[in-house]
């Protein structure tokens, strides 16, 4: 007789340096997957899916369309004691949480075999999500960092599903490419809002210097 095996016995060990990513099986997908929070980001060569929860904060969801391999990351621009900085330009140094987030998810896709011509890149988020005047344009401010990181780098854009006024699930399953989107209308966007607060004052606290590791 057959004896079954759990789920467990077959999730696949993730890359060096991913260990302390939270992963689990995924019932409703079927699925192991990875589920990253603010600050995170996730590479994978195996069949799974990559899972965040985003308001005001922008995923990039990258993939080598030939060899399947790619990744999420989730990032936000930092502001200025709760107030966004107008002073926030492409070369600022806010812009660095940014390009950190989206080089260094770039960069592990490339060391593990993908190669940069065969990029594709689908983004989501940027939602107003919190309702302040102070912080009203984070959401777009990270939009408009992250359109003109792909485009500076001559990077291909596939999707483009940001903005709107609410949070959003995202699923990625880099072997295929395919990405699911549920936009969480009638949940309660406390846990979302007080998740990137925390998040938004730490990176506050923490200023980029140098080569400071912030994943």
């Amino acid at each position: 007789m057959e004896v079954a095996h759990s789920h467990t016995d077959k999730q696949q060990r993730c890359l060096r340096g991913f260990s302390h990513i939270n992963r689990y099986w995924d019932k409703l997908h079927q699925i192991h997957a990875a589920k990253i929070l603010p600050g995170e980001y996730y590479v994978t060569l195996h069949d799974e899916a990559i899972v965040t929860v985003l308001g005001s904060c922008i995923s990039a969801c990258i993939r080598d369309r030939v060899f399947g391999i790619g990744g999420m990351n989730h990032f936000m621009l930092p502001d200025s004691e709760g107030k966004l900085d107008k002073r926030i330009t492409a070369g600022s140094e806010a812009t660095r949480y940014g390009n950190f987030a989206m080089e260094k998810l770039i960069n592990d896709i490339l060391k593990h075999g993908g190669r940069r011509e065969n990029l594709e890149i689908k983004i989501f988020g940027g939602g107003q999500i919190i309702k302040d005047m102070h912080t009203l344009d984070i959401g777009q401010r990270n939009i408009e960092f992250v359109k003109d990181y792909i485009r500076t780098e001559g990077l291909s854009l596939l999707v483009d599903e940001t903005g709107d006024v609410y949070p959003r699930k995202v699923y990625f399953f880099p072997a295929s490419g395919k990405v699911r989107v549920k936009k969480l209308k009638s949940m309660h966007n406390n846990t979302v809002v007080e998740r990137e607060s925390k998040y938004r004052h730490r990176i506050i606290k923490e200023p980029v210097k140098g080569d400071i590791e912030l994943f």
